[in-house]
C-alpha cells in the first residue's frame, strides 16, 4: 500500500463508525464491530468491520465471513461504491473526510420483509435455500460415523456456509452444515437443526463436527415435533439424536422414524392417532430411563403398545459404529416384535443382498 493510501486508510480508521454508517449505511453496530451483508452495503450479517482497536487487529479492517474477503475502510468506500479505481477511492475519501459529521447519519434503512432470527419462517427459508447432501461433506460424516447408506427420506439437506455466532458479542462464522427440517404431524416444517461439520479434516475426538463450542443448534418451534424419517402410519420408531435413528434406518430402511432431538423433547413429542405400536430407541444413560418411563406412559394411555429398544453400548450410532451393520442387525431381532421383524427387518436383509 502506498504512503497516501495508509495515511488515509489510518484516518478513515479514527472515524470508523462515521464511514461505516455512511457507505454501509444498510447495516447496524453490534458490540465493537460494524455488521452489513457485505462491501457493496447489501443488507445482511456476513461482513464484520472492526470499529475500535483491539488485540484482534486495528479499527477500520474488515473480513467477509461468507467469502473469506478482507480489506480496509478504503475497499470499503471503493466496493460501496463501484469505483473504478484506487485515485477515485481517495478522492472520494479525501471528501468524506472534510464532511460535518452532521452530513453522516445513516441514510434511512429499506423496508424490508425478513424472518425473525430463529422463527419458524427463518427455518423454512435455511431449509428451502440448502442442497442436497449426495457428494457432500454430509456424507461423508455420516460414513464416517457408520452409516454407508443414509435412507432419511428428504429430510436431510447442506449448507456450505451456515452462519454461526459463538455468542452476541463475537463476530458471525460461517461452517458446512448438515440441515434437517423439524415437521409437525401434518409434515409442515416448524424448524430446522443444523450439525456444523469440519470441512478440513476428520478430529476423531469430535467425529467430524466442526471445532465450535456447539457445533448443534435447532431454531424454530420444536416441542412436540420432530426430525421425521418416513410418514408413519401404525408402526413408528422413536428417538433423540438424528445419527441414533439414522444407523436404526440403515438396518430398518422401511420403518417410519422420528428424532425428537434431546431427552425431553422425545418425551413430548405427539404421537399419530393412527399409531398401534411405538418403539423407544433410547439412550444408555439416566435421562434415557426417565425418557423411556414417560414416553411409555404416554402411549398407554393412549392405546398404543410401547416397547424399548436399548443398545449394547451409549446408542445405537455407537453400536453401529463399534460392532458393525451386521451386529446391530442381529441385536434387534431378538428386540423387535416378530411380526415386525417379518415386516421391516427381513425385507431390509433381502434388499441389502
Amino acid at each position: 500500500m502506498s504512503r497516501d493510501a495508509s495515511e488515509l486508510a489510518r484516518r478513515l480508521a479514527r472515524e470508523a463508525e462515521a464511514v461505516c454508517r455512511h457507505y454501509l449505511s444498510n447495516g447496524k453496530r453490534a458490540g465493537r464491530y460494524w455488521v452489513v451483508g457485505d462491501v457493496h452495503n447489501t443488507p445482511g450479517r456476513s461482513l464484520f468491520v472492526r470499529l475500535q482497536e483491539s488485540r484482534k487487529g486495528p479499527a477500520g479492517k474488515w473480513t467477509d465471513a461468507a467469502t473469506g474477503e478482507h480489506g480496509d475502510l478504503l475497499d470499503v468506500i471503493r466496493e460501496s461504491l463501484a469505483l473504478r479505481d484506487f485515485r477515485e477511492a481517495a478522492e472520494e475519501a479525501r471528501r468524506f473526510l472534510k464532511l460535518p459529521r452532521l452530513e453522516q447519519q445513516p441514510a434511512p434503512k429499506p423496508i424490508r420483509s425478513l424472518a425473525p432470527v430463529g422463527s419458524q419462517e427463518a427455518a423454512r427459508r435455511l431449509f428451502a435455500i440448502s442442497s442436497p447432501i449426495e457428494g457432500t461433506v454430509v456424507e461423508t460424516y455420516l460414513r464416517r460415523r457408520g452409516i454407508a447408506r443414509v435412507h432419511h427420506g428428504g429430510s436431510l439437506r447442506f449448507h456450505p456456509r451456515c452462519y454461526y455466532r459463538p455468542d452476541d458479542h463475537l463476530p458471525t462464522e460461517t461452517w458446512p452444515a448438515m440441515i434437517a427440517c423439524v415437521t409437525d404431524l401434518d409434515g409442515r416444517i416448524t424448524g430446522v437443526h443444523r450439525t456444523f461439520l469440519d470441512p478440513g479434516g476428520f478430529d476423531r475426538a469430535r467425529l467430524g463436527k466442526a471445532p465450535i463450542d456447539t457445533p448443534r443448534r435447532a431454531m424454530g418451534d420444536l416441542l412436540g415435533n420432530a426430525v421425521r424419517f418416513g410418514v408413519a402410519d401404525d408402526v413408528l420408531a422413536g428417538g433423540e439424536g438424528i445419527e441414533t435413528m439414522l444407523s436404526l434406518r440403515y438396518v430398518l430402511p422401511t420403518m417410519p422414524m422420528a428424532a425428537a432431538l434431546s431427552a425431553n423433547h422425545l418425551a413430548a413429542m405427539t404421537l399419530p392417532s393412527s399409531l398401534r405400536r411405538l418403539y423407544i430407541a433410547r439412550d444408555a444413560d439416566g435421562a434415557g430411563d426417565t425418557v423411556q418411563a414417560v414416553l411409555t406412559q404416554r402411549a398407554t394411555d393412549l392405546g398404543i403398545e410401547a416397547i424399548a429398544l436399548s443398545p449394547r453400548l451409549g446408542d445405537f450410532n455407537e453400536d453401529l459404529h463399534v460392532f458393525g451393520l451386521d451386529a446391530l442387525r442381529a441385536a434387534l431381532r431378538f428386540q423387535l416384535v416378530p411380526e415386525d421383524v417379518v415386516r421391516f427387518l427381513h425385507s431390509s436383509t433381502v434388499a441389502a443382498e
